[in-house]
């Protein structure tokens, strides 16, 4: 017997969905509404609590799922051996066949900061199509969306000289997931990953140091953690070496005795304040990296008590954490606008654009108005045309571009958005035509209060 991997392929991305996608589709089939032109929007109703913001990442996994979104015969054959499709008309098995996605999709560019109610990006396509690719399309973007924030969220405390590094995968939510927050880590503005795949699939070099284990062993079988340290500069000098197995003041201070260079140390565990205080009188000419569990509160705590240290590895809070909460909901069919009107879920119709007004380069407040809105000379529309008729219109961007993009959207708020402890709200208003659409929508009154 094979065990089976479970891993996400694009050749499976027909399957890779939730099964009312597929129900739904085969009713919208039958009732002859499946080519009705719907618009989706995928937005977070609100943010994670203690975020002022939001930077927007997975554009370019959506992207991909959407050029190869394809159903197989193989995979015919397993949703009828379910059983559960057995009434569903000739039309579904026949179209999911032949079909691809045809639509188009409109996004905010990855690296953009966003606030609640904001489409992060927005599928027209024919309807069956713009239903089946709401599950793929809030897993990549919800999970990015959250590691990206928080990445950006950790520069902005260490500051531009920092080093930080992205350590999470074996804290990740799964191979897959390890793999995107290393992406999105480093399209929010991290210097390196320890995920060897990743790093290699992303053109960058891994990084990391060592563990625990290279030094116990030595010590247990070769004579000492000095001997550990010697034999791993032997094979990689410009590592950084792992301090604090035993005693960290004890063993920087025989480095410094042993006069050799030593590039930079890592400390893992205990007071890193004090210790890193103790490390830098001994070894001055050293980086300091620390890690274990940390975040930008730690990090900013830190800073306010004089540590010592030059860089960060970032890990389980880096890759988990409040979720993004994103939802995918549908804004308009066939040229009628529709909102949910649920008790504290309700949304807002029609196709919508963000208008972001700047002032001297700082962004002083959003406008969410619909698409045919005009911008005012102050404004600038954020989602761009990205996918027509199936066909990708812009160019792929590089890890680097992003990187920048996250850095000047998250310069360009105001301090009081981007503080850690109680951020202030960023201002986003409704444009009168969006106000006005809503209140021809609503059918019950009391729905948006």
């Amino acid at each position: 017997m094979t065990y089976p991997a479970l891993l996400a392929n694009p050749k499976d991305y027909g399957l890779l969905t939730d099964l009312y996608q597929l129900t739904m589709t085969s009713c919208y089939m039958g009732e002859g509404l499946a080519d009705r032109r719907a618009s989706f929007e995928l937005f977070t109703r609100r943010l994670p609590s203690g975020y002022g913001y939001l930077i927007a990442m997975g554009l370019a996994q959506a992207i991909d799922y959407l050029a190869n979104l394809r159903f197989s015969e193989r995979h015919l054959d397993a949703l009828r051996q379910t059983g559960l499709f057995d009434h569903a008309p000739d039309e579904f098995w026949q179209r999911l066949g032949d079909g691809a996605f045809t639509g188009d999709l409109w996004a905010v560019p990855e690296g953009t900061a966003v606030f609640a109610n904001q489409p992060l990006l927005r599928v027209e396509a024919p309807l069956w199509q713009a239903q089946i690719a709401e599950t793929y399309l809030l897993n990549t973007l919800n999970y990015q969306t959250l590691v990206a924030t928080r990445a950006a969220r950790l520069r902005d405390v260490a500051g531009p000289a920092a080093t930080l590094l992205e350590f999470g995968t074996r804290r990740a939510f799964s191979p897959q997931g390890a793999l995107w927050a290393a992406r999105a880590a480093l399209a929010a503005g991290l210097d390196g990953t320890s995920n060897v795949l990743a790093a290699v699939e992303l053109g960058r070099k891994p990084a990391g140091t060592m563990a625990h284990a290279l030094v116990m062993v030595f010590a247990a079988l070769e004579g000492s953690e000095d001997d550990a340290f010697e034999a791993f500069q032997r094979y990689f000098p410009g590592a950084a070496l792992l301090i604090d197995t035993y005693d960290t003041v004890a063993a920087a201070a025989r480095l410094a005795d042993q006069g050799r260079p030593v590039a930079a140390v890592r400390l893992d565990s205990g007071d890193l304040v004090e210790l890193s205080k103790a490390v830098r009188s001994r070894l001055p000419d050293t980086k300091i990296f620390a890690s274990g569990d940390l975040d930008e509160y730690e990090i900013a705590r830190l800073q306010r008590a004089g540590a010592e240290i030059d860089g960060y590895g970032l890990g389980t809070k880096l890759v988990t954490g409040d979720p993004v909460n994103g939802v995918y909901k549908l804004v308009d069919i066939d040229g009628v606008a529709v909102m949910k009107e649920s008790s504290s879920k309700a949304t807002l119709p029609g196709r919508k654009q963000i208008f972001r007004r700047y002032e001297g380069g700082q962004a002083a407040g959003d406008r969410l108005g619909l698409v045919d809105d005009t911008a005012a000379p102050d404004e600038q529309p954020l989602l761009q045309l990205v996918v027509k008729q199936g066909q990708v219109v812009q160019d792929v961007e590089s890890l680097d571009a992003i990187a920048a993009r996250t850095a000047a959207a998250v310069a360009s708020l105001p301090m009081a958005v981007r503080q850690l402890e109680n951020p202030a709200p960023y201002g986003v208003e409704i444009s009168e035509a969006l106000a006005a659409l809503t209140a021809r929508t609503r059918r019950h009154p009391a729905s948006l209060r």
